[in-house]
């Protein structure tokens, strides 16, 4: 039962650090809030997603 609540926990860290990094970038709000509930319904397809594809803080 152990790796599977680590890699649970793994998710869920991945996923806040995910959310704070999509509220403090420079998106629009209607943007932050499809990639923040992208991410809480569709915890790891959205990580990934968002890590592709969502918005970008600082960077060009």
């Amino acid at each position: 039962m152990y790796p599977y609540s680590l890699w649970g926990f793994l998710v869920l860290v991945a996923d806040i650090w995910a959310i704070v990094n999509i509220l403090q970038s420079g998106a629009d709000t209607a943007k932050k809030v499809i990639w923040t509930v992208l991410v809480l319904v569709l915890p790891v397809v959205g990580l990934a997603l968002w890590y592709f594809l969502g918005p970008r803080t600082g960077r060009s």
